[in-house]
Parts: C-alpha cells; structure tokens; sequence
C-alpha cells in the first residue's frame, strides 16, 4: 500500500467483509487518526467509486436511447408518408389486381416488397458501419464485452418488422378497398 502522491498513488485500498462494514471502517478510522493524525479520513466504496466513473455513460446512453426513439419514429412517419403516397400512385393498378384476383396478402406484399428492400439494403449498409463504431468505442474499457453476430441479425429483423408494420397499414388499406371505385374514379 502506498500513499506517495508524487506518483499518483494516494488511496489505500481496503478489503473488508460486507456485513460488518461499519465496524471495519471504525477500526480503520482508528488505526488512520493513531498513524496520520494531521490527514483528514477519508473513504469511498468501490461500487460508488464505479457508479460515479460510469455516471457519463450512463447519461449519455439515455441521451442515445432518446434520440435513437425519436429517430425510429420519425422514419416510421417517413415511411408511412412513402407508403401512402405509393398506395394512391397505384390505385389504379391495385385495382386491376384486385379484378383479377388477387388477394389481400399478394396486394399487401407487392406493395411492401419494394419498401422492405430498401431497408434490407440500408441495414447491410449500415452493419459494418455500427460494428466498427462499437469495437471502436469498446476498446476504451479495461473490460469489455465481444458483441455477437446475433444482435446485428436481430437489428436487422426488427428494422424489417417496424417497417413492414409500418407500411402494411396502407398496404391492407389499399388491397380492401372497392377496386370498381377506384377504377372508376381514376
């Protein structure tokens, strides 16, 4: 144990028995004021030393999840905003379908199909991308954790999901509707 603040050492580190915490600090106190009675006593857990080391990452998670929310949402407004216009661009067609024979699933897929590729394409973009920051990030840790594949492929089919939630809204709209009415009136 060292208490050389020459070299930056200037803590003592103590390990004692948890359900006699307060009788251990009392005997270290005791033993501090007998050897070094001109130095205040002065003691940290280590658990609350880490919580206050981790505090910025902690705060800057909760900024990202709030921003990674807000993020996800405005997409899916985006999305429905393309859907929707993608719908009524092809009334016309849907309709024909619709005449024809096809089904509500086969109308809600066709017009999901083209959405849904574009956002395959923006998650291969965007996985090494997300892979390289967290390695990069990760590596100021003294202990870290190796991220697994599966998480990505997880992103990627939830991506997948809450886009084809998102769009099937209109997708379904369009494949019910009258298509003698929307032939009609187009």
């Amino acid at each position: 144990m060292f208490n050389q603040k020459d070299w930056s050492f200037n803590n003592i580190s103590v390990k004692i028995n948890g359900g006699r915490s307060k009788d251990a600090i009392a005997f270290i106190q005791s033993v501090w004021q007998k050897n070094c009675p001109d130095h205040p006593f002065e003691y940290q857990f280590l658990d609350d030393h880490f919580a206050e080391v981790y505090r910025a990452d902690t705060q800057v998670s909760k900024i990202v999840g709030i921003l990674a929310t807000l993020a996800i949402i405005i997409s899916c407004l985006g999305l429905f905003g393309l859907a929707t216009h993608s719908a009524e661009r092809r009334v016309k067609e849907v309709g024909i379908r619709k005449v024809l024979g096809a089904s509500v699933q086969n109308i809600t897929a066709m017009l999901s199909k083209d959405f849904l590729k574009y956002v395959f394409i923006a998650a291969v973009i965007a996985l090494p991308l997300a892979w390289l920051s967290i390695h990069k990030w990760l590596q100021d840790y003294a202990y870290r954790v190796n991220v697994s594949w599966w998480i990505f492929l997880a992103a990627v089919l939830l991506a997948m999901l809450v886009a084809f939630l998102t769009i099937s809204f209109q997708a379904i709209k369009a494949a019910i509707a009258n298509p003698v009415k929307s032939l009609r009136t187009e």
